[in-house]
């Protein structure tokens, strides 16, 4: 990374798309600060998706590589961080189909509860909860519900990473929940 006093100590105050911007027009070594703002949220999120950690070591460095490799076409007006996920959602698919490691829908679950999980748990312990069950909820659902709890994404962010509508979005969120009180429920 430059060896840039102001730049050092003052890059966390700059946003991801300023960040680009120096990367772009400055130097290069400046896409480390975005590795390091990026690398473990990108790792846990794809290490909830494909359940093994070395693989998900592999999704992240080629979603770093393909987002430096595409950066000058990146769209300074649109989020960093949702166009990073997406790489890295598309990584980990692409390593899911390759490993043939996708979980199988679950037919048998009732979605048309009136519960909220949310009475029932404040935020945090929501979170705790999806990292013990979530490895056993389909990915379809999954997925949006890691990006809204353990990821903190908006419901916009998501469905820019998916390339979902926000109903959707929503939807599978809902699901996930009943799923993970469903699958919650039977493990006490």
């Amino acid at each position: 990374m430059p060896n840039i006093e102001t730049e050092n100590g003052a890059f966390e105050n700059l946003t991801d798309e300023e960040i680009v911007e120096k990367v772009r027009s400055v130097d290069q070594e400046f896409y480390g600060f975005l590795i390091k703002r990026y690398q473990a949220k990108l790792l846990r999120y794809a290490n909830n998706l494909i359940k093994d950690e070395q693989r998900a070591k592999d999704v992240v460095q080629e979603a770093f590589i393909k987002a430096f490799i595409n950066l000058k076409g990146f769209n300074l007006k649109k989020k960093f961080s949702s166009w990073i996920y997406r790489i890295a959602h598309n990584e980990a698919l692409n390593m899911l189909k390759k490993y043939h490691k996708e979980l199988p829908m679950l037919e048998d679950f009732d979605f048309e509860s009136e519960e909220d999980l949310e009475k029932d748990f404040s935020k945090k312990e929501i979170a705790e909860a999806i990292e013990k069950c979530l490895a056993q909820i389909p990915i379809l659902y999954s997925e949006p519900l890691a990006l809204y709890y353990i990821e903190e994404k908006t419901y916009g962010e998501i469905g820019d990473i998916l390339k979902i509508p926000e109903g959707t979005v929503a939807t599978r969120i809902s699901r996930a929940k009943l799923l993970m009180q469903k699958i919650c429920k039977n493990k006490k």
